[in-house]
């Protein structure tokens, strides 16, 4: 597993259980700190790691025989701990648990199938950290280049507790995953303004639909949106209280600045650099996609979450298809 935040460090510990694994963490005195106090106090309190998982910041020591590679980093730095991981060598298919968005609003797939010489795909759907590392019952999906290693790979590490889905379908699975955090920042924008259940409700429905018309767009199928990775990852997200996205939006209807919102975070909030890129590929596709473009003119135009959801509300309404 590469990348000890709080995800990576999670279905690291609910996989020790039963399977060998190694932790890397970039930061070498944060690496020593999780393997002597066997807890990852700054990314995820409270929960201990099993005693046969092993923590190190050597990268080539990590990856060194391993039969399958999981990137749990920030969407942002996937090509530069990609890189990293050819360099030493590695060569084993290889999954990652981003979600969001590369430079040039290309998703991770587009970037490292090309370049990657074994099967590789993506882990997505409805997952806080903190309940997976808890063994609690969660179900996800996983979309690969091959989909004989994606049968092999969710078989090998699905158990009672973590279901694993196989899809046929990279661009889906990965759109719901980048797209659901931008509609996380306008649920929580909606509740942060007191707009109630009924507005919540609406705009999951309505974001739903946007986050299928991109996908169609881009080559996915609409309805892989319906399953994991689409609705249920964007109910929890839109709802849950450990959705960092939603806080976000919350903390945006307060009246608080982006800046230091994200920096009392201390995670990424993978929404804010997506929105950038779903308005890109807005503009590119030719899709209307009203309610993350309203969450762009928050985040990048300054505009105020009342003005932009008042935007939103007076849109002339069509059928419910559109």
């Amino acid at each position: 597993m590469l990348g000890a935040g709080a995800w990576g460090t999670a279905l690291a510990i609910h996989l020790a259980h039963r399977l060998s694994v190694r932790l890397w963490c970039r930061d070498a005195a944060l690496a020593r700190r999780i393997s002597d106090e066997r807890e990852n106090h700054q990314y995820l309190p409270g929960v201990k790691l099993p005693a046969g998982l092993e923590v190190s910041a050597d990268l080539g020591a990590v990856l060194r025989d391993a039969d399958l590679i999981i990137i749990g980093t920030p969407t942002a730095a996937l090509p530069e701990v990609l890189t990293a991981a050819a360099g030493v060598g590695a060569r084993a298919p290889l999954l990652w648990l981003c979600k969001g968005f590369l430079e040039q609003a290309r998703l991770p797939h587009q970037l490292v199938a090309p370049l990657w010489p074994a099967p590789c795909g993506v882990l997505s759907g409805p997952s806080f950290a903190e309940e997976v590392a808890a063994r609690l019952p969660t179900a996800i999906a996983l979309a690969a280049t091959d989909q004989a290693f994606a049968r092999e790979a969710a078989n090998w590490l699905r158990d009672e507790t973590l279901r694993i889905y196989v899809s046929d379908d990279l661009v889906g699975v990965e759109i719901g995953g980048a797209v659901k955090n931008v509609l996380a920042i306008a649920a929580g924008i909606s509740d942060g303004l007191g707009f109630g259940h009924n507005a919540r409700a609406a705009l999951i429905t309505r974001g739903l639909l946007e986050t299928g018309r991109l996908s169609a767009a881009l080559g996915g199928k609409r309805e892989t949106l319906m399953g994991l990775a689409g609705l249920g990852d964007l109910v929890l997200t839109c709802t849950g209280d450990l959705s960092r996205n939603r806080r976000v939006g919350l903390e945006l209807a307060q009246g608080k600045p982006l800046e230091q919102i994200l920096a009392a975070l201390g995670h990424v909030a993978e929404g804010v650099r997506s929105a950038r890129a779903v308005r890109e590929l807005a503009v590119r596709t030719g899709v209307d996609l009203p309610i993350s473009e309203a969450v762009a003119r928050v985040l990048d135009d300054g505009v105020s979450p009342r003005l932009a959801v008042g935007d939103l509300l007076r849109r002339e309404p069509g059928t419910e298809s559109d």
